[in-house]
């Protein structure tokens, strides 16, 4: 299993857990999921080659322990910090999502790669262009000005600028995603 945290698993009751695990079984009759599963079962099909390398992204977060596959346990996390997350909890994952070579720090075009994927995937149109706003988010939080954001400038900035906190949180809101789940498991219960 990866490095989830199991207190986090611990919160969905009994009930939902079993409910969870009839699903996942349901949809990954060999425990585990697949890259292409994963976007089957989400329903994520015919995207652009850059959607496509933010969902391979987004996979590769919730494979916590790195083996190619998302388990039951790491598919319990990731819908447990997607539906019960802190800000805190929900910012260390987005950070990981952003830093999209492993380097510990989110350079412009990470950033922008990023924005450009997750409005690609939502379709919906914004006031600002990518560029503009990964420009403002680096304005305003890349203190020490390198062109690149650290974990502790990019968890300060946004929790210290509402606006910022609130977009990132809305952009990558995830439950529309778990609200469709959950539909399918009422229906087959």
């Amino acid at each position: 299993m990866g490095n989830y945290n199991s207190s986090t698993v611990e919160e969905l009751q009994a009930c939902e857990s079993h409910q969870w695990y009839r699903k996942f079984m349901t949809e990954c009759p060999s425990g585990v999921l697949t890259f292409y599963e994963f976007k089957q079962f989400f329903g994520l099909r015919n995207l652009s080659d850059t959607s496509n390398a933010y969902i391979e992204t987004m996979f590769t977060t919730f494979d916590m322990n790195d083996d190619g596959y998302i388990d039951f346990m790491e598919y319990v996390a990731a819908l447990s910090l997607v539906l019960k997350g802190g800000v805190q909890q929900k910012l260390r994952w987005y950070f990981k999502l952003y830093d999209i070579d492993g380097s510990g720090c989110i350079d412009r075009e990470e950033l922008l790669q990023i924005i450009k994927s997750i409005r690609a995937i939502n379709g919906i149109p914004q006031e600002m262009s990518a560029e503009d706003f990964a420009n403002m988010v680096f304005d305003k939080i890349d203190i020490n000005g390198d062109g690149e954001l650290s974990y502790e400038e990019f968890i300060e900035g946004v929790l210290n600028d509402e606006m910022l906190l609130k977009t990132l949180t809305e952009s990558l809101d995830l439950t529309h995603i778990v609200q469709k789940i959950q539909g399918e498991i009422r229906a087959n219960i």
